[in-house]
């Protein structure tokens, strides 16, 4: 089962199996001859997983001391998703009620590759057992394409994880890198470097390099002197015009491909036309700027990192040709490769003509063998990245951050030549090249040479005020009975109290209580489609015991969790929840994720629900129709605030302080039918009421006005 939220494992998303290991309950690991070497050989890492011992080696020990099939496989698991750059962290392996059934349960940061991870970890497992071949690279390496093709990119997932690490709850949206950080109407979208604030209009003008250039230089950037050009002998009468020697480039192309630079000759002129023809849909030729190109990231108008590229070339030894070169001393770098999380691209003579043409003017071929010695220049504007944050001029970085706003980007990645980024441009004729939308951040994150820089951190706080996570009031409500009843009566005080409010439960999907869909909507589905409505600015959830066990919390944290109660006769067997006990552990969910600045609200007259105060990171507010519960009357005691009913009144406690809020004579729920667990219904409504903290008037106001349809 995917469990995609909060569950009774952990607070993150979740891949929960169950295993029937039959016969080998009766053998454990230190039984299974050669099984612990064979497993530790094909996975030697695994000597890395602490386990229960809380050292480095546990697990291993596990395996000497004996364990079950079920561990190992978490384990396994985990591993291979490690190997396959998915860390995952968290595992738990349990038994159930039923003799060699277990349940396995690991970090799922996606949903199908922790799933392929398992399925080969089973079979990785079993292939020891059987002590039968089993081809762990080929294994890992699917696995690895299934990382770089499904899971984020590296651009987004540094924001995501930037915006983790502020407690900015994220859903990622499609399959791509389309990701909501916060929820509702304080929600925010990013798509790789770009965000909700990115318009249609800058990145059309960006993709444009002649018009980006001709606003530039009409509002003093200091650009390069250019032209575009239609063809081959106009490009070389441009280069006539403006002085050798010049750079030939696509108009409309990124990532520096199809670029020509440093060219003097008409033949070069002529060549590199082709080239940057084949990228795009027209040229510009423009004046060659001396020095290296740099990258400067616009954040919200600051700059946020710098790099420098530096061209890109190899050392002959007399012997190897230049492909050959390329491969030994440049492509076997490991910080180059096809994987989006490689900092470097892989240098390939058949994919990139303008490196050809580089190698022709020094006459030259792929199939050349150079000197031993003879340094020969492969590309000019490599994508060698050296950070170079701390030394930009403030002078540079007024331009650059102009140029931005010029373009109308609020994160731009602005490409500029010049010698030296610590001077002024005017002073070296340097000048701002290109403008890009959605930059990528790989380069400032793994720099070649120097400090990662928080660019995720960057774009987060442009997006978050410093006091904002994003997160709007979030009710979930659980327990045995009443949820429904209570959610909807939750939701309509908040929809007296000014909130647009999203309720997703029992009877229902509802928008500022219009239905808009009928049947069962406690679940994932419905309950995310709540947070991802830019309308909403509050939110109320059903949570069945079902629901907890078989989707996980759609939300990481909420404002006010609520439970109603837990009946004695509870159980889930189908789940392997035998008895009201381990329904325990699955309400709990809800008060475990409840916000230090929350409040849990709970059933002072439940035996198994009142002791839930203590998991409770915030505030608790019991309710009961007795006060005299010794529960009630030692939260009380103790200052803290409880809800109950006096002579037939509902009143509001903190301390020996009481307030009337209603007499439940006016309470149309309780008018004919003053059941208990109605009266606990409307109670538990109005303490999470308070713990939002709604006017006593309007609480009165939506007891006394809410009737069930």
């Amino acid at each position: 089962m995917s469990l995609r939220g909060p569950n009774i494992w952990t607070y993150r998303s979740t891949l929960e199996a169950w295993i029937d290991i039959g016969e080998l309950e009766d053998f454990p690991s230190n039984t299974l001859p050669g099984f612990n070497q064979r497993l530790t050989t094909w996975l030697p890492s695994l000597i890395e997983h602490r386990c229960s011992y809380g050292e480095r080696g546990g697990f291993v020990q596990r395996l000497e001391d004996g364990t079950w099939p079920g561990h190992i496989l978490e384990h396994v698991t985990l591993e291979l998703q490690n190997l396959a750059g998915m860390p995952g962290g968290f595992g738990k392996a349990r038994s159930t009620s039923v003799r060699g059934v277990y349940k396995v349960a690991v970090r799922a940061r996606h949903e199908q590759v922790t799933r392929a991870a398992l399925y080969a970890a089973r079979d990785l497992v079993m292939a020891a057992i059987e002590d039968k071949p089993f081809d762990v690279p080929a294994a890992i390496g699917t696995l690895r394409e299934m990382v770089d093709s499904r899971c984020l990119g590296p651009s987004t997932a540094c924001i995501v994880e930037a915006a983790d690490e502020r407690r900015i709850p994220s859903f990622r949206l499609t399959e791509g890198n389309l990701v909501q950080l916060g929820h509702g109407i304080r929600q925010r979208r990013i798509w790789t470097a770009e965000t909700d604030q990115t318009s249609a209009i800058a990145e059309s003008i960006s993709s444009d390099k002649d018009l980006t250039k001709s606003l530039l230089q009409a509002c003093g950037v200091p650009v390069p002197e250019g032209q575009l050009v239609e063809s081959a002998a106009e490009a070389w009468e441009a280069a006539e015009d403006i002085g050798l020697p010049v750079v030939v480039k696509p108009s409309d192309a990124n990532h520096g491909r199809g670029v020509c630079i440093d060219l003097t000759t008409r033949a070069e002129i002529e060549a590199a036309y082709e080239i940057a023809l084949r990228e795009g849909s027209s040229v510009i030729v423009e004046r060659f700027i001396r020095g290296n190109e740099h990258r400067l990231l616009i954040v919200g108008g600051r700059l946020a990192a710098a790099a420098r590229g530096e061209p890109v070339s190899i050392t002959g030894d007399g012997k190897s040709t230049i492909l050959q070169l390329i491969d030994a001393q440049l492509n076997s770098d490991p910080r180059r490769g096809e994987l989006e999380e490689c900092p470097l691209s892989l240098v390939l003579l058949d994919q990139e003509p303008a490196a050809r043409l580089e190698l022709e003017r020094q006459g030259y071929n792929g199939d050349s063998v150079p000197a031993a010695g003879k340094v020969v220049l492969i590309q000019r504007n490599g994508n060698v990245a050296i950070d170079v944050t701390d030394l930009v001029h403030p002078s540079v970085a007024a331009a650059a951050s102009l140029a931005a706003r010029v373009v109308g980007l609020d994160i731009a990645g602005v490409d500029l030549v010049t010698e030296d980024i610590s001077r002024p441009l005017e002073e070296q004729r340097g000048a701002i090249v290109e403008v890009n939308a959605g930059p990528g951040l790989l380069m400032h994150l793994k720099p070649a040479e120097g400090s990662p820089r928080p660019v995720g951190k960057a774009i987060v706080e442009h997006l978050f005020a410093a006091a904002d996570n994003g997160r709007i009031p979030i009710v979930g409500v659980t327990g045995t009975h009443g949820k429904t009843t209570v959610a909807r009566l939750i939701a309509w005080q908040l929809h007296l109290s000014g909130n647009h409010v999203g309720l997703a439960c029992g009877n229902g999907l509802y928008f500022a209580q219009r239905q808009v869909e009928t049947g069962d909507c406690a679940n994932w589905e419905s309950a995310q489609r709540v947070l991802i409505n830019r309308a909403v600015e509050a939110a109320v959830f059903e949570n069945s015991h079902d629901t907890i066990l078989s989707e996980g919390l759609v939300y990481d944290r909420c404002q006010v969790g609520v439970v109603t109660n837990i009946a004695t006769s509870d159980s889930l067997p189908q789940y392997y929840i035998a008895d009201a006990e381990e329904m325990v552990k699955v309400t709990r969910t809800q008060v475990d994720v409840v916000l230090p600045t929350g409040v849990a609200v709970l059933n002072a007259a439940d035996p198994l629900v009142a002791p839930m105060a203590s998991l409770c990171d915030g505030e608790v507010i019991f309710f009961g129709i007795d006060p005299a519960l010794p529960v009630i009357a030692e939260h009380i005691a103790q200052d803290k605030r409880a809800v109950f009913i006096r002579n037939e009144q509902i009143m509001l406690a903190i301390g020996k302080n009481e307030m009337l809020l209603a007499d439940i004579t006016t309470v149309p729920l309780l008018v004919h039918r003053k059941e208990q667990f109605q009266i606990e219904n409307v109670l538990a409504a109005v303490a999470a009421a308070w713990a939002l903290d709604i006017s006593h008037d309007l609480i009165r106001a939506g007891i006394e006005t809410f009737e069930l349809a």
